[in-house]
């Protein structure tokens, strides 16, 4: 096997299989060796690392054995001239380049890998006897090779591995430049960690660079006395931060249109591509997906039957779909109201403010254990949902999971705001839940990765004094590749099956949304401590990704998805939300008698949800140039489809110049 340098090529996945007991007697381990074997025979570049207790396969893929996959998957790609064509390696200088100048992206070139080493399956027709120490493994004939040997424990693990010198690059230019507070090379992280994670950051920028202008409102509205006119002051401040919020969702859905353009995405907005990486898991079970997927390949040979299948698997996905949502709705009624009411009455009949904040700090410890248990059970309830691909089903577990955190985050809120109209109470309440909430949530989820690394770190040193059997000398790993196997990986914390860890920072960016949206005016406040956080949080999350854990697997996402619809939502609870508490700042007396003051809150109610829903119909989701470049594109496709039809009917010579000739 050929030696390459780490710095010739950038090694991009790894697996991890059990270390050598020995140098001699390799054909113990005859099946790594065979693996190894055959991952040279596709055309991957292959480099073994011996760690403590591991051996790690570090693989790279040369451009033209992307290609081939490429072509083998029938994978399509935008071209020069502005349209998708199948891929073909022949013809590579047709194709346009990614932003980085590579001509595949992150998310193609995973899926290309998997699809490769995930290819390798027993041509034969009979069964392989591969041997491993004294066991012996059976290669069915047509079983992908390593399928069978993660089956059997010998491959632990398949990961994506940090470029090094792409890591430090984004680690200089993003990570530690605090100094451009919201700026980001949206680019590179799109190069680096695929679509989903650029459109994150993205709007995680957008959002935090937005948030100065009502953090400056709300530090004027509650740190200025404006004495007898506070009344008419607050009206102004909600009717500005409700005009802000629909803005900002709006301009996002254009600036989000603006970056699938030039990254040359052509999926259009709302539709998630799912895809099929070429092989199975083991042990994961059979969906109704799939089922749908065999109907749609038996199409045309019965098709009265066939209308009845479809129709049946449309109702059956249909039923179940309700099911699970009213076992949500039901276990929040009957579980999780209940638990938030007493809290609520227990923070009203509690004097001390110690005693407060530390009954609002073991309440949300106890809250989060118990709602992502409510998680794992939401993913589990979804494998039964007839869903069209991953991110669909990815959607319906974020409003059953978000179903549950809501209840959990606004309840006691709302218990204090409409039943108590305490508003003295309502805001230190808000003030006690943002610091708690938001320092306790980062602190943990930058401390958690840490202490997970280090204690697996202290696992695997035990196992290896215990085998070497001296407990003498401290371990080091000096190998970047098992260091970065130990690192965590970036999932959700109610499970990695639908979502990976942008699960658990876009609903915590949410819950910050309706927070201080939907009591603005009891906090104006609020805003700036929202932006401060999400300037921290930028970093913290680059830090994370970059740092502390594994490389994310890319995930290929048009947009934000659910979460979109859920600020729209939260942006109208707001507006109800907040007259409320004018109406409740208004009517001291509680007699709530149609006067002057609450008729114009009720207007105004009416006319921010008219301009809400009539907004996004004035303001397009597409800019212009992004409008006229696809136009543009498109007639010249039309026009090349035109001559190119024209030359196939005519024979390749125009019938009219044909008659010509024979006159002559």
């Amino acid at each position: 096997m050929n030696e390459h340098k780490e710095e010739e090529h950038d090694f991009e996945i790894a697996l991890t299989v059990p270390k050598r007991k020995s140098q001699e007697g390799v054909g113990d381990e005859s099946c790594v060796e065979f693996l190894v074997n055959e991952l040279l025979k596709i055309g991957l570049i292959v480099e073994r690392v011996v760690g403590v207790t591991d051996e790690f396969i570090k693989l790279a893929a040369p451009p033209e054995i992307l290609g081939r996959a490429a072509a083998e998957l029938k994978v399509k790609k935008p071209t020069h001239i502005g349209m998708d064509l199948q891929f073909d390696w022949e013809e590579v200088d047709a194709f346009a380049q990614q932003p980085d100048g590579t001509l595949f992206s992150w998310c193609e070139r995973f899926r290309f890998y998997r699809y490769l080493i995930y290819g390798i399956v027993n041509k034969s027709n009979s069964t392989l006897i591969l041997k491993y120490h004294d066991k012996e493994i059976r290669w069915e004939a047509g079983e992908p090779l390593l399928q069978r040997l993660e089956a059997d424990c010998i491959v632990k693990l398949v990961f994506p591995l940090h470029v090094e010198t792409k890591r430090k690059n984004l680690l200089r230019v993003w990570a530690w430049n605090w100094w451009d507070f919201t700026n980001q090379p949206i680019d590179e992280i799109y190069s680096y960690f695929g679509t989903k994670m650029a459109v994150y950051f993205s709007f995680l920028g957008m959002y935090t660079r937005w948030m100065l202008f009502p953090a400056g409102l709300g530090l004027i509205v509650d740190l200025v006395d404006f004495g007898s006119f506070q009344l008419l002051v607050l009206p102004i401040f909600f009717v500005s931060v409700v005009l802000w919020a629909v803005m900002f969702s709006q301009f996002w859905k254009r600036k989000n249109s603006a970056l699938l353009s030039r990254w040359q995405l052509s999926f259009p907005m709302g539709a998630y591509p799912g895809y099929d990486l070429g092989y199975k898991i083991p042990g994961r079970e059979r969906n109704s997906l799939q089922s749908s997927v065999e109907l749609i390949s038996k199409w045309g040979r019965d098709k009265t039957k066939d209308k009845e299948q479809f129709q049946r698997e449309e109702w059956f996905g249909t039923l179940m779909r309700f099911r699970n949502d009213a076992i949500i709705i039901l276990s929040i009624i009957c579980l999780q109201l209940p638990f938030e009411l007493a809290y609520a009455h227990l923070y009203e009949v509690v004097g001390s403010d110690s005693m407060k904040f530390g009954l609002t700090a073991v309440y949300l410890f106890l809250i989060q254990y118990f709602t992502r248990i409510g998680g794992k059970i939401s993913v589990q309830l979804i494998n039964n949902e007839n869903n069209a691909n991953r991110e669909y089903r990815a959607d319906s577990l974020v409003y059953k999971v978000f179903g549950l955190y809501f209840m959990q985050s606004y309840i006691g809120i709302f218990y204090h705001a409409l039943l108590h109209r305490n508003l003295k109470t309502l805001r230190q309440l808000l003030i006690q839940r943002l610091i708690v909430s938001e320092v306790l949530e980062n602190l943990w989820e930058n401390s958690l990765p840490y202490i997970k690394y280090s204690y697996k770190k202290y696992k695997v040193r035990k196992k290896s004094k215990f085998e070497k059997g001296s407990s003498s000398g401290k371990i080091q790993f000096k190998s970047r590749v098992e260091k970065e196997f130990l690192k965590p990986a970036y999932s959700a914390s109610i499970g990695e099956e639908l979502e990976d860890g942008l699960f658990d920072d876009l609903l915590e960016l949410t819950l910050q949304f309706g927070m201080i949206m939907m009591f603005a005016c009891a906090f104006p406040l609020a805003f700036a401590f929202a932006a401060l956080n999400n300037v921290t949080e930028i970093r913290t999350d680059a830090l994370k990704l970059l740092v502390m854990m594994k490389r994310p697997v890319p995930r290929e996402a048009a947009t934000i998805g659910a979460w979109l619809n859920i600020f729209q939502f939260l942006i109208v609870m707001s507006i109800c939300t907040n007259s409320v508490l004018l109406v409740c700042l208004y009517d001291l007396e509680g007699k709530w008698r149609i006067e002057p003051g609450l008729a114009a809150i009720l207007v105004m109610e009416h006319l921010l949800l008219l301009i809400k829903f009539g907004f996004s119909r004035f303001v397009p989701e597409e800019p212009a140039w992004v409008r006229a470049n696809r136009v543009k594109n498109a007639t010249h496709v039309h026009d090349m489809y035109s001559k190119h039809l024209l030359r196939s009917i005519s024979g390749g010579e125009g019938k009219f110049s044909r008659i010509m000739k024979k006159r002559e």
